[in-house]
C-alpha cells in the first residue's frame, strides 16, 4: 500500500505539471480558482520537461522552476519538520530547506521521462475560509486502462498568490508522510535536527 501511494504521488506531481493547460484569469471565486490552477499548471512542462535528447541537468534546471513556481516549497519544508523547526538554529533551518527542495528535484525530476500520456481531470473543489486553503479533488487517467487514482491538492490563497501545500494521494497526505518519516529520524537520533541533514545528504548523495 505504501509503495503504490508513493508511486502513484511521483505519477500525481508529473501529470499536473505535465499535462494541464494555461492558467485562465482568476474569478473570484476560491473554489472555482483552485480549478483552474490545478487544471492549467505548467502548459509548456510538456515541451520543457520530456524532450527524449534533453541532457538531465537541463531538465533538473528547468523542473526546479517549475517546482517553486507552483509548490510552497518552504511552506511545506516547515510544516513536515513540526515543533523541531523552533528548535533549529538558522544555519539548520536554511540547510534543511535546501536539502528539503533538492529532495524533491531529484526524487521526481526523472519520472519525467515515464510520463506515457496519463490525463488529470479535476473533479470537485472545495474552499475554507478559516483556512484559506482549496481542495481540489482530481482523478487521473492511465492509458492502460485500470481504476484512475485519486487525488486531492491542497491550494493555499494569499494575497491573491497559490501554491500548493500539499497533495493527498488515495487518502494519503504526503506532507504528514514526510513528516512521520523525518520526525522518526530525529527521534532515533536524539531529537537532533542535525542528524535528519545528516540523513538528507545521505539521500542526496550521489543523486545530485
Amino acid at each position: 500500500m505504501v509503495r503504490r501511494v508513493r508511486i502513484a504521488a511521483a505519477l500525481a506531481v508529473v501529470v499536473a505539471l505535465v499535462v494541464a493547460g494555461p492558467v485562465t484569469a482568476r474569478s473570484g471565486d476560491p473554489a472555482d480558482d483552485a480549478r483552474r490552477f490545478i487544471e492549467g499548471l505548467a502548459d509548456k512542462a510538456i515541451a520543457a520537461l520530456t524532450v527524449e535528447d534533453m541532457s538531465r541537468d537541463e531538465r533538473i534546471t528547468r523542473f526546479r522552476s517549475l517546482l517553486t513556481d507552483h509548490f510552497a516549497v518552504d511552506t511545506i519544508g516547515r510544516w513536515v519538520l513540526g515543533r523541531r523547526w523552533r528548535r533549529a538554529t538558522n544555519a539548520e533551518r536554511d540547510e534543511y530547506l535546501k536539502l528539503f527542495e533538492d529532495l524533491i528535484v531529484f526524487t521526481y525530476v526523472d519520472r519525467f521521462t515515464q510520463y506515457s500520456g496519463e490525463q488529470l481531470s479535476v473533479t470537485k473543489t472545495l474552499f475554507s475560509d478559516e483556512s484559506k486553503d482549496a481542495l481540489a479533488f482530481s482523478e487521473i487517467s492511465r492509458p492502460t486502462g485500470g481504476e484512475p487514482i485519486e487525488v486531492a491538492w491542497r491550494v493555499r490563497i494569499h494575497k491573491g498568490d497559490m501554491k500548493i501545500v500539499d497533495v493527498i494521494v488515495e487518502g494519503v497526505s504526503m506532507g504528514q508522510t514526510q513528516r512521520s518519516e523525518f520526525g522518526s529520524v530525529i527521534r532515533r537520533n536524539g531529537g537532533r535536527v542535525s542528524s535528519l541533514i545528516d540523513e538528507l545528504r545521505r539521500r542526496l548523495d550521489g543523486n545530485a
